[in-house]
C-alpha cells in the first residue's frame, strides 16, 4: 500500500510539474496591468503541491522553474518561479503540522494571505536587484519604484496567490471525493 501511494504522490508531482509550466505559458487568462502581467492559475499546481507533501511542492516548485528556464523566460521570471521553493516549502511544512488550517474558510483565509504574503516578499526581493540595475522592461521604471515593484509585483502577487490558492483549494475539495485523490491528499485531509 505504501509503494502505491508513494507511485500515485510521484506521478501527481509530474503532472502538477507539468501544468505549472503549462499553464503560464499558453494560458490565455491573464490579467495585465502594465507593466505587469498576471496569469490566472499559475501557482495552482504549486499549491497542490503543498497539499500533497513538502517533498513533492519542493519537486513541484524546481520543476516549474526549470519550465520557465527552458522556456525561455527572462531571468527576473524564471528567478521569481524559483523563489516560489521558499513558500511551497514552508506552506507544506506548516500544513503537515496543522493540516486542520485547511478545515475552515476562516482559518484558510489567513493562511492563504500569511503564505501570500511571504510569496510577494520573496518576489519583491528578486526583483529589487533587477530594477535597481537597470535590467527591467521600460514600463516599470516610466512608473516607479513605489507603483511598479512594490504595488504591482507585492500586493498584486498577494491578490493573485490568494485566488490561486483557493481555485487549488476548490480542486482539492472537488478531488476529496476519490478514494485515490484522497491517498494524495492524505497530508491535508483527515
Amino acid at each position: 500500500m505504501q509503494r502505491k501511494s508513494s507511485v500515485m504522490k510521484l506521478t501527481a508531482a509530474a503532472l502538477l510539474t507539468a501544468i505549472g509550466i503549462i499553464i503560464p505559458m499558453f494560458s490565455p487568462l491573464k490579467i495585465v496591468l502594465d507593466p505587469a502581467s498576471f496569469t490566472l492559475a499559475s501557482h495552482v499546481a504549486v499549491f497542490l503541491a503543498m497539499f500533497i507533501s513538502p517533498g513533492v511542492a519542493v519537486g513541484v516548485a524546481l520543476g516549474t522553474t526549470l519550465g520557465f528556464l527552458l522556456g525561455p523566460f527572462p531571468p527576473v521570471i524564471v528567478l521569481r518561479a524559483a523563489s516560489h521553493l521558499i513558500f511551497a516549502l514552508l506552506g507544506s511544512l506548516y500544513l503537515k503540522k496543522r493540516p486542520q488550517v485547511l478545515s475552515s474558510i476562516g482559518k484558510s483565509l489567513l493562511f492563504a494571505l500569511a503564505i501570500g504574503i511571504l510569496h510577494a516578499a520573496c518576489e519583491v526581493v528578486v526583483v529589487m536587484p533587477f530594477y535597481f540595475g537597470d535590467g527591467m522592461a521600460e514600463g516599470y521604471y516610466r512608473e516607479g519604484f513605489l507603483t511598479s515593484v512594490i504595488l504591482l509585483v507585492g500586493v498584486g502577487t498577494v491578490i493573485h496567490s490568494m485566488v490561486d490558492f483557493f481555485i487549488a483549494l476548490f480542486v482539492l475539495r472537488l478531488s476529496s471525493k476519490s478514494k485515490e485523490m484522497r491517498t494524495i491528499f492524505s497530508n491535508v485531509l483527515t
